[in-house]
């Protein structure tokens, strides 16, 4: 079992990683998750019967152990919430993530902030689909739903990384806009003073 294990870990552990790094935005995180998923696949191989690719099948897993991790970050956020004076407390915080400091494209920086704005389904099946380069059919194996609910979800999920997009886009022309009349401003006053 040692070395099958090895095998699957040099073969698929970068796409495992990738896929689970894109799917909760946290380097840590995703480690921890895919520490989950190796434990999942020791436990479980086993019962690998080969109906598909052992990609396909720790995709799989990863998939589940992401949903399973969102269900309970979703379960601790509703504790917080129902417990957390929203009109007293701020907060906000002003500093940008790591993940977000890595991510120095801005095109790569829009669709990865609107990635949030997906359902789990969307989310997974456009990182395998644009991020991982996987065709409609592997995505389909991978994720255990029909070629035609891919391309459905593939479509939802483009249509709203496009609206979400367009959103950041127009809120950027917004503060460039406003950044622009105080600098007009503080020029005339500063000449006005002179």
């Amino acid at each position: 079992m040692e070395e099958t294990f090895q095998a699957l870990y040099k073969t698929y552990h970068q796409d495992l990683y990738q896929f689970l790094f894109y799917m909760v935005k946290d380097k840590s995180q995703a480690e921890d998750l895919l520490q989950e998923v190796y434990i999942r696949v020791l436990n479980s191989y086993h019962t690998f019967e080969g109906r598909s690719s052992e990609k396909t099948w720790l995709l799989s897993i990863a998939r589940h152990v992401a949903i399973d991790w969102f269900r309970k970050q979703q379960t601790i956020r509703q504790r917080v919430l129902g417990t957390f004076d929203w009109d007293t407390q701020d907060v906000r915080d002003q500093q940008l993530l790591p993940d977000e400091l890595a991510v120095q494209h801005e095109n790569v920086r829009e669709i990865y902030a609107a990635l949030d704005q997906c359902t789990i389904d969307q989310r997974a099946v456009i990182i395998l689909r644009f991020i991982q380069g996987y065709s409609i059919q592997e995505t389909a194996n991978a994720l255990r739903f029909s070629e035609s609910k891919v391309k459905t979800t593939q479509h939802r999920g483009l249509k709203v990384l496009r609206k979400h997009m367009e959103l950041l886009r127009e809120e950027l022309v917004d503060d460039e806009a406003r950044l622009e009349r105080r600098t007009d401003k503080g020029v005339v006053k500063s000449t006005a003073g002179s």
